[in-house]
């Protein structure tokens, strides 16, 4: 019988293409299991892949064979046995068992193979992440971010960490998650944004990576209270610059995926004809023309308003890649982005909207450089200036025309993934019902 450190000796599903013909040992957990008598069949998992396991009566001891009877859904357990090419296995190989230990019986799973609301799995979710939707998307989500990090690294960008804590807002006050700072009042932050704006000037090129907060009393499919964000800030780059790197990187991170995550895009069911043509350049209009382009749809939309998700869906599904959008009204967008030379009104803003009905996954801009506009901005807005004095202070020395823009991780991963909430983008999420698990 295998001994309760055989593990050691195993081998991953995913390296099993390597062990034709050889016996080897595997470490996982039953996801299912069926038989047909003197054949039993157990579907195995390991976190890398899942293989079918096939017990044969009289080619195994008898003590393996009637382990069969024992085995719960999720006991976990270790696997011997020979490696043989089966092409009717979405895998392609299965393994002829000879030899079988349980590691633990678990005891009745409460996620049967039975229908469960969206509340229950949610409750659940530190067991649903154990199924086969959830194992693809958050393997789609891994590679997202290593391509975000690839692209960067390769790029010579400096990843810079931004505190958590702030002591005001960046992108308005109304989603603020206040919090005590030793009897002084501080924010979870809402971006890094201002903070990479300060080591961009002392790196030329950087990027901040982690969660963020937002207080949005928002029901809806694309938000989350707690995401992740990527921030590329860039010395010396206007809009044009700005809308060039966000086509750069967003192509690059479709492509990655498309070569490293076939399985998973196969698992999801994933159309990937729209997500091969993911390639620069992608379409730029400005704000005026997508409220062309609302009005042409019959869309009720009033010039100087924010798109709404509606909105975002009618334009982007006029294009079969990603769309920038560009300057748009300055009166609905945040106090640090610069006014456009040719018309005050507008803001050298641009979102990247994408399509088949995602929305935005990029915002971003060029930042105003000039201290004496900025002061009045921040006044504009009512923002407390002594909380932004060191802010201020990248204008008084040394400023330059600089861009920067924010990627939220969980939107681009719902995006590729084809998934309809972005809920199901991140490990555990927190909506404004839900703190747990």
């Amino acid at each position: 019988m295998l001994d309760e450190k055989a593990y050691k000796q195993r081998v991953y599903i995913e390296e099993i293409h390597q062990h034709v013909g050889e016996e080897v040992i595997l470490a996982g957990w039953l996801s299912n299991k069926r038989s047909s008598g003197k054949i039993h069949f157990l579907l195995v998992r390991d976190g890398t892949n899942t293989i079918q396991c096939v017990v044969v009566k009289g080619e195994c001891p008898d003590e393996v064979f009637e382990a069969y009877n024992q085995l719960s859904l999720e006991s976990s357990l270790l696997v011997k046995g020979l490696v043989k090419e089966d092409r009717r296995s979405p895998l392609g190989y299965e393994l002829l068992v000879t030899d079988l230990r349980i590691i633990h019986r678990a005891e009745e799973y409460p996620i049967g193979k039975k229908e469960h609301g969206i509340d229950f799995l949610l409750d659940h979710r530190h067991l649903w992440l154990r199924h086969r939707r959830p194992f693809a998307v958050l393997r789609i989500r891994h590679q997202v971010v290593k391509a975000i990090r690839d692209f960067f690294n390769s790029r010579g960008f400096v990843l810079v960490d931004t505190p958590i804590f702030t002591p005001a807002a960046c992108e308005g006050t109304t989603t603020l998650f206040e919090t005590d700072y030793f009897g002084e009042k501080a924010y979870l932050t809402q971006s890094g944004q201002l903070y990479a704006e300060a080591a961009a000037m002392a790196f030329g090129k950087v990027y901040c990576f982690g969660g963020t907060f937002r207080a949005e009393k928002s029901k809806t499919r694309r938000h989350l209270t707690e995401f992740w964000m990527v921030e590329p800030e860039v010395a010396y780059a206007d809009l044009d610059d700005n809308m060039k790197l966000a086509e750069d990187f967003v192509s690059h991170i479709v492509q990655h995926v498309l070569e490293n995550c076939q399985m998973e895009l196969n698992m999801l069911e994933r159309d990937t004809s729209r997500l091969e043509k993911v390639s620069p350049p992608f379409p730029r209009i400005t704000y005026d023309e997508a409220v062309q382009i609302l009005h042409d749809n019959q869309i009720d939309f009033q010039w100087g308003d924010d798109f709404g998700g509606t909105d975002e869906t009618v334009i982007s599904n006029q294009f079969d890649k990603p769309v920038i959008v560009h300057r748009y009204p300055a009166a609905v967008k945040a106090f640090y982005m610069k006014r456009d030379p040719q018309n005050p009104d507008l803001a050298l803003a641009m979102d990247v909207l994408a399509p088949e009905g995602y929305g935005e996954i990029i915002g971003g801009s060029q930042r105003e450089d000039d201290y004496d506009t900025l002061v009045q901005r921040l006044e504009e807005h009512n923002l407390p200036r002594e909380a932004f004095e060191w802010y201020l202070d990248l204008r008084r020395y040394g400023s330059v025309p600089h861009s920067g823009f924010g990627l939220g991780v969980e939107r681009t991963v719902a995006w590729i993934c084809g998934t309809h909430h972005v809920r199901e983008t991140i490990p555990f999420p927190r909506t404004i019902y839900r703190l747990t698990p």
